[in-house]
């Protein structure tokens, strides 16, 4: 199925390429659930001139099995991109081209890659051999280094309006109830996808962070419940939830139904330290899997919540992290 707000990415890259100013290194950069992988692949297939081109990326996706192609994650039982995988990959892409059209590598996710292997692929990033597409996936800068960056063309995959994801997941999977799933994933539809299937777990969250807010909930308890969960699912429903209370406190349009505190809540906190629980969030998000104690990072997170994030900013060291990270032994 075509992903219709893939229209003008499609068209602006479909321009470049006919007028021979497509960029050789590219970053896809977006929330998860917007259809970034989805690209990378119609990306590829182009580039490689395959037989089949549907005129939009599609979903589910189906990765071109092609002898010019390297599609690059964490290998098994790893959470990071090694710099022997990426010299691999490097060596390969300076081989001459099987079917002559040229090479592709897709690195997804890039924020994952360790900081020896970001740095072992900037050479390459700036002069890629023969005709090579490099593309970069990633579903936030994170840990991406800025020579990266300054080395690829930066292509931003936003969610679509509601009312678009809400119709595309209608056609995807008639007679669903979208809508909360839609507003719990940030709008991106892919995640709204997997959302449903998790709207227990969902509704937990919520019922935890306002008995947390209104100081009826114990801030360990909920800790060592939501340390059982996936830490990817929590911070990133964390990280929506604040994203939704800093829009309605400066006046965005409200969502009704994904926020978690009402208003009444909301006036006890101090709103001045939203943006600095929000980063902290942020920055728990950008760590590797492992590199920190779960339970007692969202520890820190409830204390300062059940605080009404006064002592937020207080408690804030220069890297932002301290107060939470202890490192795995």
């Amino acid at each position: 199925m075509e992903i219709s707000w893939h229209q003008s990415f499609a068209e602006s890259w479909l321009e470049r390429r006919a007028r021979g100013r497509a960029p050789h290194a590219v970053l896809l950069i977006g929330p998860r659930g917007v259809g970034k992988r989805a690209a990378a692949a119609w990306l590829a297939r182009h580039h490689l001139g395959l037989n089949r081109i549907p005129e939009l990326p599609e979903y589910p996706v189906v990765v071109p099995e092609h002898a010019d192609l390297r599609w690059i994650g964490p290998a098994e039982d790893k959470t990071t991109i090694g710099i022997e995988q990426i010299r691999d990959l490097v060596a390969e892409l300076s081989l001459t081209s099987y079917a002559g059209n040229g090479k592709v590598a897709i690195i997804a996710p890039a924020n994952v890659m360790t900081a020896n292997a970001a740095n072992s692929l900037l050479k390459t990033l700036e002069e890629p051999p023969g005709n090579t597409l490099i593309v970069l996936v990633a579903d936030r800068l994170g840990r991406l280094p800025a020579t990266i960056l300054s080395r690829c063309q930066r292509i931003d995959i936003v969610p679509p309006p509601e009312a678009e994801g809400l119709a595309w997941l209608d056609r995807l999977r008639p007679g669903t109830g979208w809508v909360e799933a839609l507003q719990v994933a940030g709008l991106a539809p892919l995640a709204a996808i997997s959302a449903l299937e998790s709207m227990d777990a969902h509704e937990r969250l919520s019922r935890d962070f306002a008995a947390v807010a209104t100081g009826s909930g114990s801030v360990v308890s909920v800790a060592k419940a939501w340390a059982a969960l996936e830490p990817v699912f929590v911070l990133d429903w964390l990280a929506r939830q604040l994203q939704a209370i800093v829009t309605a406190v400066f006046g965005g349009p409200r969502r009704p139904g994904f926020r978690a505190i009402d208003d009444s809540v909301l006036g006890r906190m101090d709103r001045q330290n939203l943006f600095c629980y929000l980063d902290t969030i942020n920055r728990l998000r950008a760590q590797p899997a492992g590199s920190f104690n779960v339970q007692l990072a969202l520890e820190g997170l409830l204390v300062d919540l059940a605080d009404g994030l006064k002592q937020c900013r207080d408690r804030l060291p220069e890297d932002g992290m301290r107060h939470l990270r202890t490192e795995k032994r």
